[in-house]
């Protein structure tokens, strides 16, 4: 019998991301510089709740995550019926393509970003096109008049891997004209809130647009990637249509408790955004001053590098120093002279500099 398969899905290719390979054994002693999490950690407040209710495993979670879409309506102060929860914010990215992008679909992707725009759109088949730039914010008329009619436009803000960020009315000048062509902006804010001393998020715009889907992350603020829990803002039918289609019992019970915790403490992002400012400024300023490292313009915990040596190359020498960073020639649009560092400690930090200082 020859089973039948999506063409889609033949010609589908996951992304590799950066990080551990979780096939190998950790070595502990590794300084993760490719993972783009909170410098400071995960909340104390979170590994207590997770300690005390580790019985509750042996119950199945709640369906809803109601309880934390009442703390994520006091933490947005959007409405409940504006929000969802999901399994890490990559869940809810595949069930908006799943439920409103198709073969018809004309897709704007800025480029490099996150690839998994791209990927979750091939497997809608989607017409996808590409806009090239390192700051779009200088490119943004021209961006804006790509824009297709019944379509869909992806903005990652600040940009994983640039670290640019565009302003709250650039973002609503996309907004208006992709409304004008019936074309959905989705945004993603996964590290809106590692933006120290700004606050350029257009979550709140949801109540008023209702061609605009925001996405969040709690992995990156909270420093949470093991947990998987992520969440989204949207029009009340955006969120109906995506609550319809959710798979059940996604996000586990250990995961919203980890999610209620964290919402409950706003101070751990200030003590974030204050490392997060400090050493954002000696990364760059050191790495700068070493021959054949370009560092660009970033606004958050992490800094792409263009580099005259081999990417896998530096990579493979970092890693002798115990030190991993993200080989970025897999990102479109970027090629094997291109790295990025996350923002850690500033113990951490010197290792780093000093490691590249040593590497001829």
């Amino acid at each position: 019998m020859k089973i039948q398969i999506k063409s889609s899905i033949i010609r589908h290719v996951p992304v590799v991301h950066g990080g551990r390979n979780p096939s190998q054994s950790i070595d502990s002693q590794i300084i993760d510089f490719s993972s783009n999490v909170s410098p400071i950690g995960t909340p104390l407040s979170v590994k207590k709740i997770l300690k005390k209710n580790i019985e509750n495993i042996k119950h199945y979670p709640d369906f809803s995550s109601s309880t934390v879409i009442s703390s994520l309506k006091k933490y947005t102060n959007l409405e409940k019926s504006n929000l969802i929860v999901g399994n890490g914010a990559i869940e809810i990215l595949y069930n908006f393509c799943f439920a409103f992008l198709s073969k018809k679909t004309k897709v704007l992707i800025p480029i490099p970003t996150f690839q998994e725009y791209e990927t979750a759109s091939k497997l809608n088949e989607c017409q996808i096109s590409y806009f090239k730039t390192m700051n779009l914010s200088e490119n943004l008329d021209i961006f804006i008049s790509k824009i297709p009619k019944n379509g869909c436009v992806f903005i990652c803000n600040p940009n994983n891997p640039t670290g640019q960020l565009l302003l709250k009315n650039q973002l609503l000048q996309i907004i208006k004209k992709a409304k004008k062509l019936s074309t959905i902006v989705f945004v993603d804010e996964c590290f809106i809130e590692m933006v120290p001393e700004s606050n350029e998020s257009i979550i709140s715009y949801v109540k008023k647009y209702k061609n605009l889907f925001v996405l969040r992350s709690l992995t990156k603020s909270f420093a949470l990637p093991g947990i998987r829990i992520g969440y989204a803002a949207g029009s009340k039918e955006i969120i109906k249509i995506l609550q319809k289609i959710k798979i059940p019992w996604s996000v586990n019970s250990l995961a919203q408790d980890a999610a209620n915790a964290a919402l409950e403490n706003k101070s751990h992002l200030v003590k974030s955004n204050f490392v997060i400012k400090k050493e954002l400024n000696y990364l760059t300023n050191k790495i700068s001053k070493l021959n054949g490292f370009d560092c660009n313009n970033s606004s958050t915990n992490f800094i792409l590098i263009k580099i005259m040596k081999d990417s896998t190359q530096l990579q493979k020498k970092l890693l002798e120093h115990k030190i991993l960073i993200r080989d970025c020639k897999n990102f479109r649009g970027l090629n094997n002279h291109h790295i990025r560092i996350a923002v850690k400690s500033h113990n951490d930090n010197v290792k780093l500099v000093k490691a590249l200082e040593k590497i001829k």
